[in-house]
């Protein structure tokens, strides 16, 4: 029922009501640093999601009542917890996703804290002015929805879930939370925390288990009245038609196939060293600018720095300090990514980086790859991939950019290189995406609304839009008579 992982004991069971419990199904978890065992679960089913919404709605009735701030009180209380246990977080989710032990050492787990401790100032500075409507005041206020169920995916678990699931109980709202089964364990170790901090009972809760059993029976459940889900297309598709029968509010953050925009006038080499930042966490990463699209005077320039910056990237062990690029997270994935290379240059395609697992590490280990020019409508031009691939093409003018970077059923996110202010207002301007940067990548504050158009979700999460979704806002009027002059 516990495991060691990197000398760090996790309990391998649900956390509902406050209590440990156990199934009696398993799944495994494996590492993909080796494709080794690491750790036998509970898996959930609809009784273990039952109990959990049972719980959930139990707690519900005190939580919401509590005050504002005594909720924002144990989120801190959480965040002072994390910050004390960042290395042994760290050294488990690495162990877990293989991600990069030095990311998660210096930003991912830190994130993790100020995620609970920006929704908890953001709920002590919750407000909209009151108004008046021919003398009669106006008065908004955001009231908890009710339990929240939260499903996140494998490549940040943490840092994902807890975007989520800190401004949910900041909001009043009580959570049933269902990590992903490719790397849940870092999921466990939060619920011991909540826990030590001091977190009521029922509040917070954690189901194991595989998204067709566990995650279905939570997306299909009447008692919830929020779901948030960052995943595939696919599997969002499925929740929300289950979901929709009880008309639940839905977030869904589903990926990517994002335009990376390089303009003759930019910085040439911000522009190459932010385009190989595209590779990073393996290429499983939603906001990475996949699509290169290059101003063709110079093109060849570009391609030869990206190359020769490509070719120096250390890809292994991520619990090396040298390591640049872990592996693919599962056997699955793996596969699947190789899946869309190979089928690519039978298309007729050729790489000029990558093309193929890595030999001399093996295992998960994809190098990472580039394609020249793939024909629009490709395969590799429309479908997330996922991995460390990346496509680049040429374009002669502004409008051509913007209609190459908009030809996509996606709409998450873009990145824009270049030296002209005014062009980068335009491109902005008509990009369709629900992030853009410009002449940077990756810089994000909990205050912005984050959200993709198209195939990459609906709604907005980040400061008072997350407690938008999380509560139902209320107007109430206040007529200017009939009130006792005592009243």
């Amino acid at each position: 029922m516990r495991t060691r992982i990197e000398g760090v004991e996790v309990d391998t069971r649900h956390w509902i009501a406050g209590r440990r419990v156990d199934s009696a199904a398993r799944f495994q978890s494996i590492s993909p640093i080796d494709e080794a065992v690491i750790a036998d679960m509970a898996a959930g089913s609809a009784i273990e999601i039952e109990q959990a919404i049972e719980a959930a709605s139990s707690a519900f009735k005190r939580w919401k009542r509590t005050a504002r701030e005594e909720r924002a009180r144990l989120l801190h209380r959480i965040a002072d917890i994390i910050e004390s246990r960042i290395e042994a977080l760290a050294q488990v989710e690495t162990r877990d996703n293989g991600s990069l032990l030095r990311s998660h050492r210096r930003r991912v787990m830190p994130r993790v804290a100020m995620n609970f401790r920006f929704f908890a100032d953001w709920l002590l500075q919750l407000d909209h002015p009151d108004f008046d409507v021919r003398g009669h005041r106006n008065h908004v206020s955001w009231d908890p929805s009710g339990v929240a169920a939260i499903i996140t995916p494998w490549n940040a678990p943490l840092m994902l879930g807890t975007w989520r699931i800190a401004p949910a109980l900041a909001a009043g709202c009580t959570v049933v939370y269902k990590p992903p089964e490719w790397a849940p364990l870092t999921a466990s170790l939060l619920a011991d925390i909540a826990a030590e901090a001091g977190l009521p009972d029922g509040v917070f809760n954690v189901v194991q288990g595989i998204g067709r059993e566990a995650g279905a029976a939570l997306a299909r459940h009447p008692g919830i009245r929020r779901l948030s889900f960052t995943g595939s297309v696919a599997t969002a598709r499925q929740i929300a038609a289950v979901a929709g029968a009880n008309l639940v509010p839905l977030s869904f953050e589903l990926g990517g196939k994002s335009p990376f925009v390089v303009f003759a006038d930019c910085d040439l080499e911000l522009a190459v060293n932010t385009a190989i930042g595209q590779y990073d966490n393996a290429g499983q990463v939603c906001l990475a600018g996949t699509r290169l699209l290059v101003e063709e005077s110079i093109r060849d320039q570009f391609l030869e720095a990206f190359l020769a910056k490509a070719t120096a990237i250390r890809q292994g062990d991520p619990r090396d300090e040298a390591t640049d690029i872990g592996p693919q997270i599962s056997r699955p994935h793996f596969e699947r990514v190789d899946g869309f290379v190979q089928r690519a240059i039978a298309s007729g395609l050729k790489p000029v980086l990558g093309g193929a697992p890595n030999r001399d590490l093996g295992g998960l280990y994809y190098r990472p790859t580039l394609f020249l020019d793939p024909p629009a409508g490709s395969e590799i031009l429309r479908d997330e991939v996922f991995g460390p691939v990346l496509c680049l093409q040429g374009f002669r003018s502004e409008e051509e950019a913007i209609a190459l970077a908009n030809d996509t059923e996606y709409g998450l996110a873009a990145v824009i290189m270049t030296g002209d202010h005014e062009r980068a207002k335009r491109f902005t301007s008509q990009v369709s995406a629900g992030l853009v940067w410009n002449n940077c990548f990756f810089v994000r504050d909990l205050r912005q609304a984050f959200g993709g158009n198209g195939k990459s979700g609906i709604g907005r999460e980040g400061g008072t839009w997350s407690f938008d979704f999380y509560c139902d806002v209320k107007n109430s009027v206040y007529a200017p008579v009939g009130w006792r002059k005592d009243g």
